[in-house]
């Protein structure tokens, strides 16, 4: 569903435009990889479902090989937001520019990862993959699944998997194509803990150096700064809040640093109410 590309650096701006919130540093954001990611760039996009608002007027720009994490109170537009770049829905009003082509239809440089791995039941874990390609099944899908760890698992039922396990296969299902761009619709929320920071270490691996662009939609501060290049908040429509995450990685969640920024997200979060 999505790509995008970039080989400039993305300064912070000093003065927010309508819709966006003002950077809390000016850090340039360093590209990951050799150019796969897409460019994103949203301009006043706007989305009302009946008489609700649920974007406003809501500009945005992502570099390619960023990872930028989204986060807000259930409702606020976030898994909206990540549907809108998939081409799933479309904006009530408002420019979608990939590459800086607008975006129209589905978005076949995307990949979209979602809380329920969604696997098919009546397909073994190698054919679930494969849907990932419209179903063809040409090596890539074992090197996918070796990717995640799980090539043994191949020729498995979904169902003798445990939790993690298949949200590793849709993982691997939404990689196998070697997508530009990765939509992670809070993929970790149902894990138990131990898992949940596997997966996170998993996806940072299989992201850093890639050189593809993330968008990650999260409740937990805590993973969206170990993940992320910048942490956006939403609320009213609209980014409220955009701090970016100038720490070294892989990062070490233990870290003053690191836990300190977490409370400064949080604190500026909080003041919204």
């Amino acid at each position: 569903m999505s790509r995008l590309l970039d080989s400039e650096s993305r300064t912070a701006p000093s003065e927010a435009r309508p819709g966006q919130a003002r950077m809390e540093t000016n850090r340039s954001i360093p590209l990951a990889g050799d150019g796969l990611g897409s460019q994103i760039e949203l301009v006043g996009v706007s989305k009302s479902f009946g008489e609700t608002v649920v974007l406003s007027a809501l500009d945005l720009r992502v570099s390619a090989g960023e990872f930028v994490a989204l986060v807000g109170r259930s409702g606020c537009g976030k898994s909206t937001l990540l549907r809108i770049l998939a081409g799933l829905e479309r904006p009530t009003s408002g420019r979608v520019l990939m590459d800086g082509r607008p975006l129209a239809g589905l978005n076949g440089q995307a990949r979209m990862m979602f809380q329920d791995a969604r696997l098919l039941p009546w397909r073994r874990v190698g054919e679930n993959v494969a849907v990932g390609q419209g179903g063809r099944d040409d090596g890539a899908v074992r090197a996918a699944l070796a990717r995640v760890k799980l090539e043994e698992r191949a020729g498995d039922w979904p169902a003798v998997l445990s939790g993690g396990q298949r949200q590793r296969v849709a993982l691997a299902r939404a990689l196998v194509g070697n997508p530009p761009l990765l939509l992670l619709d809070e993929p970790l929320g149902a894990l138990d803990a131990l898992t949940r920071m596997e997966m996170q270490t998993l996806i940072h691996e299989l992201w850093w150096g890639s050189g593809r662009t993330a968008i990650l939609v999260t409740h937990d501060i805590e993973e969206a700064v170990l993940l992320a290049d910048r942490v956006l908040f939403l609320d009213a429509g609209r980014i409220q809040v955009e701090v970016a995450v100038d720490l070294p990685r892989p990062r070490d969640r233990t870290t003053s640093e690191f836990q300190a920024l977490v409370r400064r997200i949080l604190n500026r979060v909080l003041l919204r109410d």
